[in-house]
């Protein structure tokens, strides 16, 4: 990290504060116990809330302090595919019911990629109802085909010679991605807005699929070795900026990312709109005018060099733009400002700070 440091102090200084920010957060990595800590902390947070556990939007391993050292980390395990595998599995099955190779799924997919970014516009799939809908219609035909297939095995099938038919899994219906991307959001939103005390480090690999097999995944959340804890008053700051986000009110945010810290050579506006707009909330074409989010970032650095980022929202931004990068590859993209603002507005009004 300090050789990229160094690099960016000459070449691209914009992202010299991110950086020292996550090596900040990189060095707790080396440190099981405390990671194990902080693994406690956030599953107690998340299942007072009702959100981790039984009957809930995701599973958090519980950690065996006791059994913890500096050089051991020992959880519980979570039995499921990292979220990867999984949805590697559910493109295959995906293939087959259209009666195609994955690989060919694949490029049908990007041709409609391509055929929407020509038009300007950008592919979004199913939303949670809908992939409900289609999953039902799915396990409806499961049930029906197995119990075809039974029929036969019991009597056909006992014949000599007679292979008997193979019954489809429940692990063959889809992923509601729409949901998975949803829950996703949720749980973080409540981590950042309300606990202060989330995962800056989010990305698919600490991400499992639990209850696969049984054809209802889970989310399975690992890894919380980069774990930021932000003050209150911070915390109730973002709050606001959240709200001012999603109600697109600029000369709020831009007066929150003031409060917060933002400094810039000119103080250009604009930059300062743009940069919390594409750091806390979304990005897409329209906003980056096409550009890829780091080379969008740079060209505002261009504009209106930066002296200093609010420093308890980096690994906020980080968050938020890896969940922002999952949801885009799969065809779910989200304001996060919009999926938080209840959140936000719930505690600003538990603060007295929102009527």
């Amino acid at each position: 990290v300090r050789t990229i440091k160094l690099f960016c102090q000459v070449a691209q200084p914009v992202h010299v504060p991110a950086l020292n920010e996550i090596e900040k957060q990189f060095m707790t990595e080396f440190d099981y116990k405390k990671e194990a800590l902080q693994l406690a902390t956030v599953r107690e947070n998340l299942t007072k809330a009702g959100l981790a556990g039984p009957n809930s939007l995701c599973w958090v391993p519980k950690p065996y302090l006791d059994m913890c050292s500096k050089n051991v980390l020992v959880m519980e395990e979570l039995k499921g595919d990292k979220l990867s595998d999984g949805l590697k599995k559910d493109l295959n099955h995906n293939a087959e019911r259209a009666g195609k190779t994955p690989k060919e799924f694949m490029a049908e997919q990007k041709a409609k990629e391509a055929e929407a970014k020509a038009k300007g516009e950008e592919l979004h799939g199913p939303n949670s109802a809908q992939y409900n809908r289609y999953i039902q219609i799915l396990e409806t035909r499961r049930k029906v085909e197995n119990a075809s297939k039974k029929l036969f095995n019991v009597t056909l099938g006992l014949l000599p010679f007679v292979q008997p038919k193979e019954y489809a899994p429940r692990s063959f219906l889809p992923i509601n991605h729409a949901k998975m991307i949803d829950d996703l959001l949720y749980v973080h939103g409540h981590e950042v807005l309300v606990d202060g005390y989330f995962n800056g480090d989010p990305h698919p690999g600490n991400i499992l699929l639990v209850g696969t097999e049984e054809g209802s995944p889970k989310l399975g959340l690992i890894d919380y070795g980069q774990v930021k804890r932000v003050p209150k008053n911070m915390r109730l700051l973002f709050c606001k900026l959240i709200v001012a986000l999603a109600e697109d009110n600029r000369k709020e945010i831009v007066q929150l990312m003031k409060e917060a810290g933002f400094k810039s050579k000119h103080l250009d506006e604009d930059v300062i709109y743009l940069y919390a707009k594409v750091g806390y909330d979304e990005d897409n074409d329209e906003l980056t005018n096409g550009k890829h989010i780091q080379l969008f970032m740079e060209d505002l650095q261009s504009r209106d060099p930066i002296d200093a980022l609010p420093r308890d929202f980096l690994m906020i931004s980080r968050c938020s733009i890896m969940l922002r990068g999952l949801a885009h590859a799969l065809h779910q993209s989200r304001s996060v400002a919009h999926a938080w603002k209840p959140i936000a507005e719930k505690v600003l009004k538990e603060e007295g700070l929102l009527k």
